[in-house]
């Protein structure tokens, strides 16, 4: 992934040849970058585990039984399909969809919360 090779160049870069202001731009840059990849890890996640099949592409509901979850706070989306693996909140179909998502709840609700 292109980030960690910036990442990595930032962290080995000798940073007393660079001023403050510079090396500040530098740390911004790294962490947009950074940003942008955890949300795309996220939307590639919610799409390729079968979320937006209910719940939409954006998270926007094709159907009116489905909830969106398009602008819910990551916090709130992360702590329901943790319930919903451990059995505390109950629902078949959710119950068994939160299962495949395992480990990758954070970054579903963050790609969520932006849209």
């Amino acid at each position: 992934m292109r980030v960690y090779g910036v990442l990595n160049a930032i962290i080995t870069f000798n940073f007393l040849d660079i001023g403050e202001i510079a090396m500040k731009k530098i740390l911004l840059v790294a962490t947009v970058l950074t940003m942008g990849s955890v949300q795309a890890d996220g939307k590639a996640d919610y799409t390729n585990l079968g979320c937006a099949a209910c719940h939409g592409a954006t998270g926007i509901s094709v159907a009116p039984t489905y909830p969106n979850l398009a602008g819910q706070k990551s916090a709130y989306t992360v702590k329901q399909l943790k319930d919903f693996q451990s059995g505390a909140r109950k629902d078949a179909t959710m119950n068994a969809m939160a299962a495949l998502v395992a480990g990758k709840e954070q970054a579903i609700a963050d790609f969520l919360a932006t849209q």
